[in-house]
C-alpha cells in the first residue's frame, strides 16, 4: 500500500548546494515568497534581493514562504551590478533566467560539480534589465510549449533550479 507521509516525518538534511539566488526588481510579495520556499527545499544558500523586490518581513511573503524566510539566509543589495562583480571574484558563475538572443535550452546548460552557481531571476513584467542581463556569464530559457511565451517566475526559479541541482 502506497502511504503518504505527515510532515512530522520529514527530516530536513540542511544540506546546502553551491547556488544563490539574485532576485531584482519583483513586484509581488507572494513570488519572493515562493522563491523562498523553493531555496528552502532545493538547499539554495542565499538570496539576494535588489531594487523593487519586497523584503521580509512581510506577510504575504510569510504565508507563499510557509515561513522558510526564517530559514534560508538573505541579503538586500542596492547595486545588482556590483553583488555581480563580487560573486564573480568569488569564482560564482552567473547565470540568468531569461529569454533572449543569446540564451540556450537549460536542458543543454553544462555546470562542473565543483562550480558555484548566481541564478539570475527579474521582473515577471520586463525581465531581467540590460545591463544586469550583459552582466551574466550564462543565459539559459525554459523552452515552452504552449501559446505563452513565459510562465510564473517562482515556477520558472523551481524548474530551473531543480535543473541545475542535478549537476551538483
Amino acid at each position: 500500500m502506497n502511504t503518504q507521509f505527515g510532515h512530522d516525518q520529514h527530516q530536513a538534511t540542511n544540506k546546502k548546494l553551491p547556488i544563490c539566488f539574485l532576485l531584482d526588481n519583483f513586484k509581488t510579495p507572494m513570488n519572493v515568497g515562493s522563491v523562498f520556499r523553493v531555496a528552502d527545499a532545493l538547499g539554495v544558500e542565499k538570496i539576494y534581493l535588489s531594487g523593487t523586490s519586497p523584503i521580509p518581513p512581510n506577510s504575504k511573503i510569510k504565508k507563499a514562504s510557509r515561513s522558510t524566510e526564517k530559514y534560508v539566509p538573505f541579503e538586500v543589495v542596492d547595486d545588482p551590478l556590483l553583488l555581480v562583480t563580487e560573486l564573480k571574484a568569488a569564482d560564482y558563475t552567473i547565470i540568468a533566467l531569461e529569454i533572449s538572443t543569446q540564451s540556450v535550452d537549460i536542458r543543454k546548460l553544462l555546470v562542473s560539480s565543483d562550480e558555484r552557481i548566481c541564478l539570475v531571476l527579474g521582473s515577471e513584467n520586463i525581465g531581467i534589465k540590460p545591463a544586469l542581463l550583459s552582466a551574466t556569464d550564462k543565459t539559459v530559457h525554459i523552452s515552452m510549449k504552449g501559446e505563452n511565451s513565459s510562465m510564473n517566475v517562482a515556477a520558472a526559479c523551481a524548474i530551473a533550479t531543480f535543473e541545475i541541482a542535478g549537476h551538483f
